[in-house]
C-alpha cells in the first residue's frame, strides 16, 4: 500500500464491505443505488472495501466513492482479473501487466483515480478473508451466485460467534424481497432460530444503509463459540 493510501485510510472513520454483482443488471435503479452509496460513503469519510472489479455495479460504487475523494481498496483474484476489471489484457498498462504477471499472492496494482487501491491475490479464500479481515461492516447491493455466497458466508460467520460486525441488505426495488422469505421460511421451519433471523437489517436508500450500521445492535442467539484467532 502505497504512502497515499496509508495516510488516507488513517482518516477514513469505518470502512465498508460491499457485495455486489459485476454485471448491471436489467434495472437503473441498481447503478443509481451503488452510485449513491459510493457517493455517500465518500461524503460520510467511510471507506470502501470491495471485489476489485470495474465491471457492474461493483465498478459503479467503487467510482462514485473514488471520484469524490473517497477511500477504496479493491481486492481481485488474478483470474477475474480479464473478466472483472477489464476485457481483455489488451487495455492494462505495462506497470499493471506487470504486477500482474509477477504477483506473490498479495500483491499492490498501481492506484486509480477511479477505482482506488486494488490488491491481487491468487485466490477467491484470500479476497474474502482480506475484506472481512478490512471491513467494519458488511452491505449487499443486487448481484447473482457470488453476491449471495459472500453475503450468506459472513452471515453464518456472525452466527457461529467469529465475528460481530453489522450485516445490511440494501435491498433495492424488492431485489431481496425473495431472499428474506426464504429466511421467514427457515425460521418458520425452525432451521433458523428467530434470534438469529434479526443478524442482517434490511434497508432500502442508502441513507438507510449508513443509518442501519450504525444503529445496529447484536441479536441475542449466537452460538457461544471460541476461536482460534492465531
Amino acid at each position: 500500500m502505497t504512502t497515499a493510501t496509508i495516510e488516507r485510510k488513517e482518516n477514513v472513520l469505518k470502512t465498508v464491505c460491499v457485495f455486489c454483482g459485476s454485471s448491471f443488471g436489467n434495472n437503473d435503479s441498481f447503478v443509481k443505488a451503488a452510485d449513491t452509496l459510493g457517493k455517500l460513503l465518500a461524503e460520510r469519510k467511510w471507506g470502501l472495501v470491495y471485489g476489485g472489479g470495474s465491471t457492474g455495479i461493483m465498478g459503479s460504487v467503487a467510482r462514485a466513492c473514488a471520484t469524490n475523494d473517497g477511500y477504496v481498496h479493491g481486492i481481485i483474484p488474478e483470474a477475474l482479473i480479464a473478466r472483472e476489471r477489464t476485457s481483455s489484457t489488451e487495455g492494462l498498462n505495462e506497470k499493471l501487466k506487470e504486477s500482474i504477471n509477477n504477483h506473490d499472492g498479495s500483491t499492490p496494482l498501481p492506484d486509480s483515480k477511479e477505482y482506488g487501491h486494488t490488491t491481487l491475490v491468487k485466490d477467491m479464500h484470500t479476497r474474502k478473508r482480506m475484506m472481512g479481515e478490512e471491513a467494519d461492516a458488511f452491505v449487499a447491493l443486487p448481484g447473482g451466485y457470488g453476491t449471495l455466497e459472500e453475503l450468506m458466508e459472513v452471515v453464518t460467520w456472525f452466527q457461529l460467534n467469529i465475528h460481530n460486525k453489522p450485516i445490511i441488505i440494501y435491498n433495492v426495488d424488492g431485489f431481496y424481497d425473495g431472499l428474506m422469505q426464504f429466511i421467514q421460511d427457515a425460521i418458520k421451519s425452525e432451521f433458523v432460530s428467530a434470534k438469529n433471523g434479526e443478524i442482517i437489517k434490511i434497508a432500502y436508500s442508502a441513507e438507510e444503509v449508513l443509518e442501519a450500521i450504525e444503529k445496529y445492535r447484536i441479536p441475542d442467539g449466537r452460538f457461544n463459540l471460541k476461536w482460534d484467532s492465531t
